[in-house]
């Protein structure tokens, strides 16, 4: 009879926080439903100004951050805590070692019990490392892109948000390919389909009407969009998500 090898299933919180102390240009963290820190690595820890991880443990963001990101980053954790809906490699100002503001990459997922029960979330903030000087992105880029997040309902295309930015439209495209994996009509896309998916799943606002706000004048061209994106249409992902809820 073949001996009967182990299989891991489960490891303990503390065993991940251990692995990411050795990703020093990544911030992880467990959090509860009420927002408190259960779990995070030592690099969480150095850029909210304490010494060591342990001293974070049971706090929340704002007592940690200024305000504004304070108030961002509780909100996500609220809405993940609410949906199940996971955060992926969203784009966000978050602070780098020594409290110093960069961009980050942060993904965050609900975790949940053995009966699906949502009771905490698991994330990390992946410094971005950008070859257009220090790791940081362009000022131009920057605002090209907090453009794109604000007015996604209007008529933008690749070469308005390269005009933003400043930056000449091939190193833009160029750029936008590094940090996204895609390129600047798939991210104006993107953001615009991800506005929508907040839009069907907390409203009842008509699709039509949700496809207008998020910069989609034919209905018809929203609808293959989004069911290209989701493997849904719009109105069967609102009805998925109800059902979820």
């Amino acid at each position: 009879m073949a001996e009967r090898v182990p299989t891991v299933t489960h490891l303990p919180v503390s065993l991940y926080a251990e692995i990411f102390e050795h990703v020093p240009d990544t911030a992880f963290f467990v959090k509860d439903t009420a927002g408190r820190y259960t779990a995070v690595n030592q690099s969480l820890a150095e850029r909210v100004g304490f010494r060591r991880a342990q001293d974070l443990v049971g706090k929340t963001v704002r007592e940690v951050y200024p305000i504004e990101l304070a108030t961002r980053f509780a909100r996500q954790d609220e809405a993940v805590l609410r949906t199940g809906r996971p955060i992926i490699e969203k784009l966000e100002l978050h602070w780098y070692p020594r409290r110093k503001t960069g961009w980050c990459f942060t993904t965050k997922f609900a975790i949940r019990d053995d009966l699906g029960q949502i009771i905490g979330l698991v994330g990390i903030s992946r410094d971005l490392q950008v070859p257009a000087g220090a790791g940081r992105i362009p000022a131009g880029l920057a605002s090209a892109l907090d453009h794109l997040e604000v007015h996604y309902d209007e008529e933008l295309s690749p070469t308005s948000l390269a005009e933003r930015s400043g930056i000449p439209p091939v190193r833009f495209a160029r750029l936008i390919k590094r940090l996204f994996r895609t390129t600047p009509s798939q991210l104006i896309s993107h953001t615009r389909l991800a506005a929508a998916s907040r839009w069907l799943e907390e409203s009842q606002k008509p699709v039509a009407e949700i496809a207008h706000a998020c910069g989609f004048y034919d209905h018809s061209a929203f609808t293959r969009a989004f069911r290209a994106a989701t493997g849904l249409t719009p109105t069967q992902f609102r009805l998925s998500r109800r059902a979820d809820a």
